[in-house]
């Protein structure tokens, strides 16, 4: 229910961004928003008004005016969400790791190493997942930055959750619209990956056991 209420607000939010700015800075308040939720950290402040509620209500939107264009607007929301992620995670490597090399205390120590173990791991699912997580999308680019994850692993999950969240949710609010049953596929997909996380962090607990 209060999914509902933010994107109904923001729908109403948007609507304002358009009449005022106009399509073409419509889409670039959309855009930039995403980007700047996971590439500038805003999203630790704000995100609901970066993340899903904000992508969804574009998206319905889109299906209300013909001054938006979906294809436009999903393709961008993919293209600002990864380069969002992508910008996290270079930030995490070389200057959030160098920093915490500086510090030798056992604490850090153990969670670098900590980290490292967890994302050599389960990274790849973390990435993908921590999309549909307010907080966890801003924080999880950085980290894997820092426990220096495999950047063609990183690279792979962020392109799928790029498609599972900054495209899909987009289209979803789009058709949402008029098949009410589109938004129950979208959260049906991240319930997919969330369930698969749990599995493989099970998985490797019991590996990390024997």
């Amino acid at each position: 229910m209060f999914d509902i209420l933010i994107s109904a607000a923001l729908t109403g939010q948007v609507t304002q961004w358009l009449d005022q700015y106009g399509s073409i800075l419509f889409y670039l308040v959309v855009f930039g928003l995403v980007f700047a939720g996971t590439g500038l950290f805003i999203g630790a402040f704000i995100p609901f008004i970066t993340g899903d509620s904000l992508i969804f209500a574009a998206g319905v939107l889109a299906a209300t005016t013909d001054r938006i264009n979906i294809q436009i607007l999903a393709i961008g929301i993919g293209i600002a969400a990864f380069m969002g992620d992508q910008v996290g995670f270079v930030l995490g490597r070389h200057f959030g790791r160098p920093y915490l090399d500086k510090r030798e205390g056992p604490r850090i120590r153990a969670a670098i190493a900590k980290s490292e173990s967890f994302y050599a791991n389960l990274g790849w699912w973390a990435v993908v997942v921590a999309r549909f997580i307010p907080w966890a999308r801003v924080l999880v680019p950085a980290i894997a930055g820092i426990a220096r994850m495999n950047y063609y692993k990183f690279l792979g999950a962020n392109l799928v959750g790029t498609l599972a969240w900054g495209v899909a949710l987009p289209l979803a609010g789009y058709y949402a619209v008029t098949i009410p049953v589109v938004k129950t596929v979208t959260y049906a997909i991240a319930a997919f990956f969330i369930i698969g996380s749990i599995v493989a962090g099970i998985r490797s607990w019991l590996g990390n056991r024997r």
